[in-house]
């Protein structure tokens, strides 16, 4: 069941990228690209910021305040905003369990406009432990600026 819903959410992502990418396809280009690179940039790096003051609620600005934001990991899939947030802070209950994040962000894709995918790694720098894994985001540009609608993160450990 659990390689099906994966399998699922590939090929979900890999029609959406033929569609926006597909051949002779007339969807417009960003008008700057370096700009929205670093917009997104910006967002994540206000996560970061977020994350390791303790503000769980101002890490999670980055996402789409929605109840069908995607948030998959460890073989858990979690809808909504307000799931997402409560299962950070069932996870993460005080500063020494969140410890310092830290984003690689190794790969910034825009798709086309509204869609950008980003690749990259996690880490948390804790007193006890360092975990670390990989991130793919699907960001999507509102009018609020850019935000995470999908994340789909695993464990390296």
């Amino acid at each position: 069941m659990a390689i099906r819903l994966v399998w699922a959410q590939i090929l979900g992502i890999g029609m959406l990228v033929f569609s926006t990418l597909g051949c002779g396809s007339t969807q417009p280009a960003f008008t700057d690209a370096a700009h929205e690179e670093s917009a997104i940039r910006a967002v994540m790096a206000a996560q970061v910021d977020a994350w390791n003051r303790g503000d769980l609620p101002g890490f999670m600005a980055g996402y789409a305040k929605s109840d069908t934001l995607r948030f998959a990991s460890g073989g858990n899939e979690r809808r909504g905003w307000q799931t997402t947030l409560d299962a950070y802070v069932t996870g993460y209950p005080d500063r020494d369990a969140m410890g310092t994040l830290v984003f690689d962000i190794r790969d910034v894709q825009l798709l086309s406009p509204p869609w950008a995918l980003v690749f990259g790694e996690w880490r948390l720098q804790r007193a006890a432990d360092e975990p670390w894994g990989l991130y793919t985001l699907l960001f999507r540009k509102t009018d609020a600026g850019w935000k995470v609608v999908h994340d789909h993160t695993s464990s390296g450990e």
